[in-house]
């Protein structure tokens, strides 16, 4: 298993439409720094899957420049100082710099494709409809982009 760490925005969206164990599916365990607990449901318990890890250092230089809130410059921070393989992150300013740093990412709409692939759902529009409803932004174009890859364009 590779080692995954996320920001808040996947596991809340995720879990607003009851797919949060899609994660644990496909990566087993998600790290998540102290930041992001706090943002998601402080005081409550994770999934045993989930685990808070915090900061051995402090935030970069670069990351504390970038002006991010706290949940994407800890997630970004730790996937720089665990060697994360994979970063969990919608946001485009913290994708952008995580990405000029080196740290692969990921979105919720890519986490549902992604599952849609290995066999974990049977489609993704349903679960975009869902979030969208829900109050989940994503340009129009990212997610026309989704469904086409997904084979599920109109």
């Amino acid at each position: 298993m590779s080692l995954v760490v996320s920001d808040a925005s996947a596991l809340i969206a995720l879990e607003e439409i009851s797919q949060l164990a899609l994660l644990e599916r496909l990566f087993g365990t998600l790290l998540i720094p102290p930041a992001v607990a706090r943002e998601i449901a402080p005081g409550l318990e994770w999934p045993e899957w989930i685990h808070e890890r915090t900061l051995a250092q402090p935030l970069s230089s670069q990351v504390l420049r970038a002006s991010l809130g706290p949940g994407e410059s800890e997630a970004i921070s730790l996937a720089l100082e665990a060697h994360a393989d994979l970063l969990i992150v919608d946001d485009r300013p913290a994708r952008r710099l995580a990405q000029a740093l080196g740290i692969s990412i990921v979105g919720t709409l890519g986490i549902l494709f992604t599952a849609k692939k290995k066999g974990l759902i049977s489609a993704v529009r349903p679960h975009i409809d869902a979030l969208l409803l829900g109050g989940f932004r994503a340009a129009p174009d990212l997610v026309e982009r989704v469904l086409a890859d997904a084979g599920e364009n109109e």
